[in-house]
C-alpha cells in the first residue's frame, strides 16, 4: 500500500482506488498530479513554462485531464512543443498568412477570418483578416477568450451556427460581447496528430454553415498547414 507524508490510511487507499481507475500505478497517479499543479502555478505565476514542458516530456508525464473545458490537450506538453517549433508565436507577420485569411473571408463571405495559434494561456493571431495591428501583444488575447481551443481540443471541425444557444460556448467572453456569434474553425495539424491552432471565420450574427464552407475552409486551412510544417 502507498504511504504517502501527511495523508492517512483513508486517503492513501482513495490514491490507490482513483490510481487503478486511470489504470496507473499510484506512483504515476500522484506524478501526474503534481505536474498538473506545477504546470497551474507556472501559468498563474506568468513564468516560462517551456523548460518544465520539456522536462515533462523527457519523463514521459502528461499533464492530467482536466474536468472542465479543452485544457488537457491544450496543456499537453507534445502539442506545445510542436506549436513552439513553428517559431510563429510572437513573429513578424507575413503576408502568405494574411493572403490566406483574407481568403478565407472572401469565400465564405465571413467579416471575421483568422490563423490563430492556441498556447497555454493565451491565443496568439498569425494573421487576422482586416486587422492593421503589426505589434504582436496586439494580435493576442487571454484563453478565456478563444472560441480556437475547442477546435483544438476534438481535432476535428467546429461549427457553431449559434454561439449563444452553445451550453458551453454562451459563456465565453468573445461571445457574451458579441464579438463572435457564428463560428467555423478547422484544426492546424501536424504529423504528429497535434493541433496547434485552426484557420477560422465568424460572424457577428447566426450562420448556417454548409458541407461545402467546412471544405472551402480546410482547403484553405491545408495552405497554412504545409507553409507552417514546412518552413
Amino acid at each position: 500500500m502507498i504511504s504517502l507524508p501527511g495523508f492517512n490510511a483513508w486517503l492513501n487507499n482513495m490514491v490507490e482506488e482513483q490510481a487503478a481507475k486511470a489504470e496507473q500505478t499510484p506512483d504515476e497517479y500522484v506524478a501526474q498530479a503534481v505536474a498538473t499543479q506545477l504546470m497551474a502555478d507556472v501559468t498563474r505565476h506568468k513564468e516560462d513554462h517551456r523548460e518544465l514542458l520539456a522536462h515533462l516530456s523527457d519523463a514521459d508525464i502528461k499533464v492530467a485531464e482536466q474536468s472542465a473545458g479543452p485544457q488537457s490537450v491544450v496543456a499537453d506538453p507534445e502539442r506545445l512543443q510542436a506549436l513552439y517549433a513553428t517559431g510563429l508565436l510572437d513573429a513578424p507577420r507575413e503576408k502568405i498568412y494574411d493572403h490566406i485569411a483574407d481568403m478565407a473571408a472572401s469565400a465564405l463571405a465571413a467579416p471575421g477570418a483568422a490563423i490563430s495559434l492556441v498556447d497555454l494561456d493565451r491565443q496568439f493571431f498569425v494573421s487576422m483578416h482586416g486587422s492593421p495591428a503589426e505589434a504582436p501583444e496586439e494580435r493576442q488575447t487571454s484563453i478565456d477568450r478563444s472560441v480556437c481551443q475547442y477546435a483544438v481540443a476534438s481535432g476535428q471541425p467546429l461549427v457553431i451556427p449559434d454561439a449563444r444557444e452553445d451550453p458551453v460556448l454562451k459563456y465565453n467572453p468573445a461571445v457574451t460581447d458579441g464579438t463572435v456569434v457564428a463560428y467555423l474553425g478547422i484544426p492546424l495539424i501536424n504529423s504528429g496528430n497535434h493541433a496547434i491552432g485552426t484557420l477560422c471565420v465568424w460572424d457577428t450574427s447566426p450562420r448556417q454553415w454548409t458541407s461545402g464552407h467546412v471544405m472551402t475552409l480546410r482547403d484553405l486551412a491545408q495552405l497554412a498547414t504545409d507553409r507552417m510544417f514546412n518552413r
